[in-house]
């Protein structure tokens, strides 16, 4: 279906966890196009695949901490194993904030709601599209993604693409520097989401409050303003 759909694809990406997907893309795409490059993608958090490439037979993770459970399998499969490991041209690997990048820009873009495994191959073509020469064929694979999660990848995913930030400002502990505070918020137009007070931090002095401060940007330079107008307003930023 790929190569009927795009037949001068070059480059052709599959998320994978124990390999069958990867495997089966692969068989039928060298067996037609062979000089089209498969390329595999994991979960950083949860990649088998390339220390058991180098090691020439599968190998088991002793632990795993990803939220693209979807590919989260820990062990190659063998039958997957040595189709990949004669065919499959690469396997790249994606961190966590790149597949909840992915996700999000899935969602608000291509109007598809995609589980994080499913996204993990997206989320390599996003993060460093010069290794993929195009034209790129991405195959997203899944939707079942729980609304709880679903809700901490946006916000993940919205912190990741420099649009949600959350700083925490330590200030004097007395009327008006609240204000005063806000007012360097409101010099680079970002919006406060939630302000929260911590005055029981055992590194305050009695006259200080810390201030966490959550607020939403346009993207990476508008974060960096913000963060500048701080700076230059006179505060120290203890945690972001």
């Amino acid at each position: 279906e790929i190569i009927e759909k795009l037949p001068n694809v070059k480059t052709v990406v599959v998320c994978t966890g124990g390999g069958g997907l990867l495997a089966g893309v692969a068989l039928a795409i060298k067996s037609v196009r062979p000089e089209v490059r498969v390329i595999g993608v994991q979960a950083e958090q949860g990649a088998a695949y390339p220390a058991s490439l180098k090691a020439g037979t599968p190998i088991a993770l002793t632990s795993m901490n990803t939220m693209a459970d979807g590919i989260a399998v820990g062990r190659p499969g063998a039958v997957p194993f040595a189709i990949i490991s004669n065919i499959v041209d690469d396997i790249a690997t994606v961190s966590e904030s790149e597949i909840a990048r992915a996700v999000l820009m899935l969602l608000e873009r291509a109007k598809l709601l995609v589980e994080p495994a499913g996204a993990a191959a997206t989320a390599a073509v996003l993060a460093r599209p010069q290794d993929f020469e195009p034209p790129v064929a991405v195959v997203i694979s899944g939707g079942n993604v729980d609304s709880l999660l679903l809700m901490h990848i946006i916000r993940y995913g919205m912190a990741a693409a420099g649009r949600f930030l959350t700083v925490r400002v330590r200030v004097l502990d007395k009327p008006g520097s609240l204000a005063q505070l806000l007012e360097a918020v409101r010099k680079s137009n970002a919006n406060v989401v939630e302000i929260a007070h911590s005055r029981f931090d055992p590194g305050l002095s009695v006259d200080e409050v810390d201030i966490v401060v959550q607020v939403e940007t346009r993207g990476p330079e508008h974060r960096d303003e913000l963060l500048r107008q701080l700076a230059e307003s006179g505060y120290e930023i203890i945690d972001r």
